[in-house]
């Protein structure tokens, strides 16, 4: 016959070796009185734990364990004090009270950027004609207009034209230019 297991994780003992079977819980009751008391209030003066954790009452008149220890005997532990009060402190400043101090202690300045180099004419041709192609078409289909075909020509070919220009004259090399000055010693 398949029992439960006891909660320490053992097997039950049979019926028949002279102990009393435990008696079932009745669930449906214990229910039943956990909702009926839902609402209740607790008891005045009546703790929510155990009165196995109560602190015993000091007592004025009572000497303290310290009181009794003799020289030779340190007390086993300090006194628990009689009275139990809280101390609020006030907040003399909070992170809210910082106030910025108006002291100017050197602002900076960012230096002026260099001024952009100066493009060739064919380098500004080929710029406009890879942005202004693609724009020309945009500006087609935004109006609702249809697309002859020098529009589509032009834009395409613009782009197309523009990029291959720029890529062209791409400088070869990267970082490795010698013509620098200042480049460092050549060996």
């Amino acid at each position: 016959m398949a029992e439960r297991e006891r909660p320490d994780g053992t097997e039950p003992e049979e019926q028949g070796q002279g102990q009393q079977p435990s008696t079932p819980l009745d669930e449906a009751a214990a229910w039943a009185q956990l909702i009926a008391a839902y609402d209740d209030e607790p008891e005045s003066g009546a703790g929510s734990w155990p009165a196995a954790e109560d602190l015993p009452a000091a007592d004025d008149d009572a000497p303290d364990d310290a009181e009794q220890a003799t020289p030779d005997e340190p007390a086993s532990a300090p006194p628990a004090p009689k009275t139990t009060s809280i101390v609020i402190h006030p907040v003399i400043a909070g992170p809210r009270d910082f106030e910025i101090t108006e002291e100017d202690e050197g602002h900076f300045v960012p230096p002026e950027p260099p001024p952009l180099p100066e493009t060739d004419v064919t380098t500004k041709f080929a710029w406009l004609a890879v942005l202004g192609g693609p724009a020309l078409i945009f500006a087609f289909i935004l109006l609702q207009q249809e697309l002859p075909w020098w529009a589509i020509t032009t834009g395409i070919g613009g782009f197309i034209g523009g990029f291959a220009t720029l890529v062209a004259r791409m400088r070869p090399g990267g970082d490795d230019e010698d013509d620098l000055p200042g480049g460092g010693a050549v060996v």
